[in-house]
């Protein structure tokens, strides 16, 4: 029973890969960056809050904070009151000086290439870091799950795990890994443009026509 499920998950998700590397064939985040240490902190902000909101708080706060040193020096206060319209905002004013301050002492100013260093940064769990591996460095070692790709694995009953850690390891056991790439990129697009997280009717939505259930499953956003 368990092997036929998987076998039939596995074709579904051959199907919804498909229309995402046709789709969207260049994974680019929508995070506004101009180095490096900006693009970790801009994926730090966007834990449960929007590009769009974090984009319009960085836009003045890089005008400012250019360098790992500048993040690293920056006084907590001060830093709290620049992201006060972030989510969280004081958890991750801390994380982004923490961070700064490690990858400044620890890796010699240079953002880790691999998930292990990765993850040893205040505020960067497996789904931050394989978005910043995939965007600076092409790597993709891994799935990464937001909230786009949890609705969606778990609409299209892909996955019916909790954890977003969870939900990237079964997609990872779905699709190859050199297909990986496309996955994170393309779901968050779709839900962003195509087929928002609120209860509609999607049954003409390109994805909803490979599997039509899935116009019924919406899930509670978390």
């Amino acid at each position: 029973m368990e092997d036929t499920r998987f076998k039939k998950r596995k074709a579904r998700a051959k199907k919804i890969l498909s229309y995402l590397k046709k789709t969207y064939p260049i994974p680019k985040t929508e995070l506004a960056y101009k180095t490096p240490f900006q693009l970790v902190v801009a994926v730090m902000l966007s834990a449960q809050c929007t590009d769009k909101k974090v984009n319009k708080v960085t836009d003045t706060l890089y005008k400012k904070y250019t360098t790992v040193d500048n993040f690293a020096e920056a006084d907590f206060d001060t830093l709290c009151r620049e992201l006060s319209s972030i989510t969280y905002f004081r958890n991750k004013a801390k994380a982004i000086i923490g961070s700064a301050l490690m990858v400044r002492d620890n890796f010699n100013g240079v953002i880790p290439n691999n998930e292990t260093e990765l993850i040893l940064l205040p505020g960067v769990a497996y789904k931050t870091a394989h978005v910043i591996l995939g965007e600076l460095y092409g790597i993709y070692e891994g799935i990464p799950t937001d909230t786009h790709v949890r609705r969606f694995a778990l609409r299209f009953d892909i996955s019916n795990d909790g954890s977003l850690t969870r939900i990237s390891k079964n997609l990872e056991a779905l699709i190859p890994k050199t297909d990986w790439r496309y996955v994170n990129n393309g779901l968050v697009l779709y839900g962003r443009y195509v087929c928002p997280a609120r209860p509609h009717e999607c049954s003409l939505h390109p994805l909803t026509k490979i599997w039509p259930e899935a116009n019924y499953r919406w899930p509670k956003t978390k």
